[in-house]
Parts: structure tokens; sequence; C-alpha cells
């Protein structure tokens, strides 16, 4: 693969201002070495076991899920935590700066959580023990200071429709829907484009557009979260049986930002190095 060589167009743009929670799909957005600007402002702090919420363990987060975030106005790529917009399960909203807003929250989880734009030291996250089956709901966890708070690893994460589309021929009972997997960037490959094409992306810098530059680091291994219902897609178990088998359960790549800049819809995507 050549120097400035296309690799597809930028199909979708996705941000989650809060981490866990349904997010936003973007026309345009800024971004920065942190990623987009806004995406994982805030997360849901458990703050007797000093944990973040996310869905990876889904018997206390699942309900997560079922919440969702916008910002009331679009974020400054130089502003990490503007005011968000919080839908609640059963319909009714609040806001990051509400009064109540860990009240309400705290009732939705039926124990106390906070709200935090900023990572209390030495935060964690729970993860499902290494060789358990993470469809398993009482599968045994282990502790993981985050080395990138609010972010599990990388600061961007992409999909291709290539992968996606392999992976209906695979599993056509499954419903292979880019939100499913919460990519920030879904990448259109060029018609005829076949297969996992991600896998081979590894350690290239892509351009995105006229300005952003990433590098590709490493594959996204899939937990359970895809298996689960978000908004109305419905629960299924066969989405990471099906990558398991066939792609040793990634989906999509990780991704680091070496050159921010405005990125959009419909901008070309290509390898510039590597």
């Amino acid at each position: 693969m050549g120097a400035d060589e296309g690799l597809g167009v930028v199909a979708e743009l996705w941000r989650y201002p809060v981490k866990s929670m349904l997010g936003e799909r973007l026309e345009a957005t800024d971004v920065t070495r942190r990623g987009f600007a806004g995406d994982r402002s805030y997360a849901v702090v458990d703050p007797a076991e000093n944990r973040i919420g996310s869905v990876k363990i889904a018997r206390k987060w699942g309900r997560l899920f079922e919440c969702a975030a916008t910002f009331v106005e679009e974020p400054r790529a130089d502003q990490h935590a503007s005011p968000v917009r919080i839908t609640l399960p059963d319909g009714t909203a609040t806001t990051s700066e509400a009064a109540d807003v860990d009240r309400r929250l705290s009732a939705v989880f039926g124990r106390e959580v906070r709200l935090a734009p900023e990572p209390p030291p030495g935060l964690k996250i729970e993860l499902t023990q290494r060789g358990a089956d993470p469809l398993d709901p009482d599968a045994p966890t282990r502790d993981v200071v985050l080395p990138n708070p609010f972010f599990d690893l990388a600061a961007l994460h992409l999909v291709t429709t290539a992968s996606l589309e392999r992976l209906r021929e695979l599993y056509p009972q499954g419903r292979w829907e880019a939100r499913r997997f919460r990519p920030n960037l879904l990448v259109r490959t060029p018609e005829g484009e076949r297969g996992f094409v991600e896998n081979g992306w590894i350690g290239k810098t892509l351009a995105i557009g006229d300005e952003v530059r990433i590098k590709v680091i490493s594959p996204t291994v899939r937990c359970a979260m895809p298996t689960l219902p978000q908004a109305d897609l419905p629960p299924d178990p066969g989405i990471l049986r099906t990558a398991a088998q066939h792609n040793q359960s990634n989906v999509g790549a990780y991704a680091m930002v070496e050159r921010g800049g405005a990125v959009r819809a419909g901008d070309a995507v290509r390898v510039v190095d590597g």
C-alpha cells in the first residue's frame, strides 16, 4: 500500500459526552490530541468503590445504555467539560449543571453515584477477568487503573463498512449497525472492499480530510457491550460470538491523534505513512 492511497470516506461521526451513555451523531467536529471535542467529557462514578461507570460490567452499569447525553451547546476544542443534557430511562431530562443531577442518577442505579467532569485520583475500571466468558453476567472481575481517564484505551475508535458487511454475511440474523460498536468514525470503504480491512491498518498513519492525522495502534477487542440492547437495537449474544469465531473478537481499531483539526462527514480517508 503506497503513500496517499485512498481507503474510503467518513460515513458517520459519533461523540459520547458521558462515558457509556448513548451519544450523538455529528456532521462535523474538531479533533484534538484528546480526541473529538467533548468526547467522554464526563463519567458516572461510584465513589464508594472509586470505579468508573462502564457497561462492560452490565450487572452494575447496564442502565447507562438507557441514558443518552448531548451537549447543550457545541463544545470548543479547548473546553473539556461543556454542560450536557442527560435523558434518563423514564424519558425525563436533567443537565450536568442541575443541583440534583447526582441524586437523580443515583435513583437510576439504586446506589450513590456522581457525575464527574474530572477523574478522581486512582479511578479504576472493573473488567472481566482474562479468560472468563465475557457473556457470563457473573464472570469474575478485576480492577485496572485507567491509563487514559474516561477512555478505555485510545482517544479514537474507528470501524469500517467492510468489516460490518463481512460480519453480516457470516451472521445475517444480527443487526450489524455501526452504533452498536460505538465508534467515533465509521469509514465507508470502496465498493468491492471486503473483509476485516482495519486489521491491515495497524501501525499506519491516516489522513482524515485536509487537517487531521491519526495513528492506528491496535485492533479493538470486543467485550459484551455490543451484545446489549441500545435504544431500538435488541440484545444479541451472536454479535460477539461471530466476531470471536471469525476475527479473534476484534471489530474496528483504536487510534491516537497525531495532528488535530476539523473533520467532517464525507472527508476522504487515506494512508500517508506506514
